[in-house]
């Protein structure tokens, strides 16, 4: 039996940014293939049903395939039908439901290899030659952990999804950025009783500004309790125990999110090599290039900005494609 064929590049992640990394190698003519372990734009897909985007449409455009919508800012529905045309019209070779397990750099590029998820049977192993890699799997995959008892019980969760079962149910929303502010607000007019808790004295200033008074006025008004300088320290099966200014106080719920934000999950990349800023979880990399302290080894979207997810966006992480892609056809050329 023959050894797989080496390609020239294999991308993780098909969200924007990986996308944009397999249409900018297409067009280059690169042997590529992307490895998803969940759907196409699966951060999108976890957003919560009937989401608006903050930004507009043409911002979120790859592969110059117009996104139209007769909205002033698209939805998660439009975003998600949008990505899939991506796909398909630019014909991208993509496989879904496989997990990137490693990546073992050698002296003729990477192994990658995988597990592909198989219904009712074990993970299938699979494994990749490529010259080059691409890691672009964002930082909404893994939660803030909160290490409380109780955090993996069923009735809490680190997404929302969409507030009709919480109707004339008690809910706590812990967080104080965009995601546990419209929690609240939807879970509130869906009929839930909502309590919000967040560990500093007031919510975001980075809160959308359409969103930002309405919590707040929510709040005012008693429509949804608030707890500030607070923090949850253990879940029940019927509530949350929580400590703050008036000391250790215990919170009836019956579903629990835990909104407090994401970040990169860094193991993967450093078992490769790629060294970290332990304080960001920003790995080494070239700004320009985007390649790490491992050559041939990239990264591309929001994992650029590790802890930060203030600074890549769809908006500007849809252009490092183009980067990426551009080093290596550069490298290539000077090995020649």
């Amino acid at each position: 039996m023959s050894a797989p064929a080496t390609l020239d590049l294999v991308v993780i992640g098909a969200g924007p940014a990986g996308l944009g990394v397999a249409i900018a190698a297409a067009r280059a003519g690169l042997d590529y293939e992307v490895v998803e372990k969940g759907a196409v734009v699966d951060s999108i897909y976890r957003f919560p049903k009937g989401m608006t985007f903050f930004t507009t449409s043409e911002l979120l455009e790859i592969g110059n395939l117009p996104f139209v919508t007769p909205y002033a800012k698209p939805t998660r529905e439009e975003a998600l039908q949008y990505y899939r045309r991506v796909a398909d019209t630019h014909r991208l070779a993509v496989s879904l439901g496989e997990r990137v397990e490693s990546i073992d750099p050698d002296r003729d590029g990477f192994a990658v290899a995988s597990a592909v998820e198989r219904p009712g049977g074990e993970p299938l192993a699979r494994t990749r030659r490529a010259r080059n890699v691409v890691v672009a799997t964002g930082t909404y995959g893994q939660p803030n952990a909160l290490g409380i008892p109780g955090e993996d019980l069923p009735h809490v969760s680190h997404y929302f999804d969409e507030p009709h079962a919480y109707h004339r149910r008690r809910v706590v929303v812990v967080g104080g950025s965009n995601s546990a502010a419209e929690a609240a607000l939807s879970l509130h007019r869906a009929g839930a009783i909502v309590t919000l808790i967040h560990r500093r004295e007031r919510l975001s200033g980075s809160i959308k500004y359409w969103v930002k008074p309405d919590v707040e006025n929510r709040i005012a008004e008693g429509a949804i309790a608030a707890r500030f300088e607070s923090q949850v320290v253990r879940v029940g099966p019927e509530g949350v125990v929580i400590e703050g200014p008036a000391g250790r106080e215990e919170l009836p719920a019956d579903g629990v999110f835990l909104l407090t934000g994401y970040r990169p999950d860094t193991a993967l990349l450093e078992r490769a090599g790629v060294r970290f800023d332990p304080r960001t979880l920003q790995p080494e990399h070239d700004p320009l290039t985007l390649e790490t302290n491992v050559p041939g080894l990239f990264v591309a979207g929001a994992i650029v900005s590790g802890a930060d997810g203030n600074r890549v966006f769809i908006e500007n992480g849809r252009f490092h494609g183009a980067a990426v892609v551009k080093a290596i056809l550069s490298g290539a050329e000077a090995r020649a």
